[in-house]
């Protein structure tokens, strides 16, 4: 197999990230500029300041992905960037840098899924592991995937078929991503900015019990029962049956619970004195937070983990997959990594995750998922641009 060295940009939400990557598999370096300060002041990504800040960026986090993998501009032997899904501003940043690189630089231009470069992400690791333990990397198809964020919530069967892997689309959220309802709880609740990472911290210091949330109910005109618990199953364009998700409703049934609670007045003094405080840690938010409160964060996630590994094993068990990723921002999350291994291992299905670095938004990911676009000599026109709905086939 050919060896290439791929310098890969990432700019479709809030953070500005370029790394450079040896053949899908080696990480030279990896940089990531985030814009948490930038946009903690909102509590969510502002679009318009996400695209300025990473104007900021471009230049100086894709020099210094250069100069820590040892590489030149003349040296790589090609530019991956970011074509969608994502924020329309934030993705023409990136694509616009790349093209002009590619362009004065004569290099060959592959333009990569945000989606499937979080698939990417596990295989990096995946083969990195196996070389390591003197296998060879082999992988058991078919493959079901969950990449799980605050923009997306997606199930894809992926097959491999001479480096050119094919992905089909078995389930998706009819209305908010995992990652945004995290996000939306935490900010409902005044425990700061992102709200994921918090809510996972916090968790672990309350009772998952206390608060009983009813499982997500999706209607669809061509809904049909079946046997596998709560999963959604539609049938697909192909046939098959389909597994969706929904968190609109876990989000207002805690809107509910803080105001039949009455705790709108604890929520807003722990906003202000959050505020007051130039760098919260952990602490600082914990010891602001009352039991009742951290039983309401930790019944919250245990009702959200519990649905997204139920669903996506059903969709397992109904394709009879033999191999599980889970990849996305909200993959870090512990709670989620410990009951997908509990609950996957029971069934004896092998499940993967990327190191907590690859699971949010990174340039190594893009890199890694445009080596086979490099290997099939699949580049992109200088007039391609930017697809903010695209979708992972």
């Amino acid at each position: 197999m050919p060896d290439a060295t791929i310098l890969g940009i990432e700019s479709s939400c809030d953070e500005t990230g370029a790394a450079v990557v040896r053949s899908g598999e080696r990480i030279l370096s990896n940089v990531v500029a985030s814009q948490i300060a930038t946009h903690q002041p909102y509590g969510g990504v502002v679009p318009e300041l996400a695209s300025r800040e990473h104007l900021k960026a471009i230049v100086p986090v894709v020099r210094q992905a250069l100069t820590e993998a040892g590489e030149t501009y003349q040296s790589i032997d090609a530019i991956a960037v970011t074509q969608g899904p994502g924020l329309a501003g934030a993705l023409l940043v990136g694509i616009s840098f790349a093209k002009a690189l590619a362009f004065a630089l004569e290099k060959p231009l592959i333009a990569v899924n945000h989606l499937e470069g979080h698939i990417h992400a596990v295989l990096l690791e995946q083969r990195q592991m196996q070389q390591r333990q003197g296998g060879d990397g082999e992988l058991y198809f078919p493959v079901l995937a969950l990449v799980v964020s605050g923009g997306h919530t997606h199930l894809y069967l992926a097959q491999l078929h001479e480096n050119l892997w094919t992905y089909r689309n078995i389930g998706h959220t009819r209305d908010d991503a995992a990652g945004e309802a995290f996000d939306k709880v935490a900010k409902l609740l005044g425990l700061g900015y992102p709200g994921g990472p918090i809510i996972d911290r916090l968790a672990p210091h309350g009772d998952p019990q206390a608060v009983k949330f009813q499982a997500s109910q999706i209607k669809h005109a061509d809904r049909r029962d079946h046997k596998q618990g709560d999963a959604a199953r539609v049938a697909d364009e192909e046939g098959g049956p389909h597994f969706d998700f929904s968190y609109s409703g876990i989000k207002t049934a805690v809107l509910r619970y803080v105001e039949t609670q009455k705790l709108k007045p604890s929520i807003e003094a722990r906003r202000q004195a959050l505020a007051g405080i130039e760098k919260p840690k952990l602490e600082d938010v914990r010891a602001l937070c009352d039991r009742q409160t951290l039983n309401l964060v930790a019944s919250f996630q245990r009702s959200m983990v519990n649905d997204l590994v139920a669903k996506t094993l059903a969709a397992g068990r109904e394709y009879d997959v033999r191999t599980l990723f889970v990849s996305g921002g909200v993959a870090a999350n512990q709670e989620l990594r410990t009951t997908f291994e509990l609950e996957a291992g029971r069934q004896g299905l092998p499940v993967f995750f990327p190191s907590r670095a690859l699971s949010t938004d990174n340039a190594a990911m893009i890199a890694a998922a445009a080596f086979p676009k490099f290997l099939r000599g699949e580049f992109v026109a200088m007039d391609f641009s930017a697809e903010a709905g695209m979708a992972l086939r």
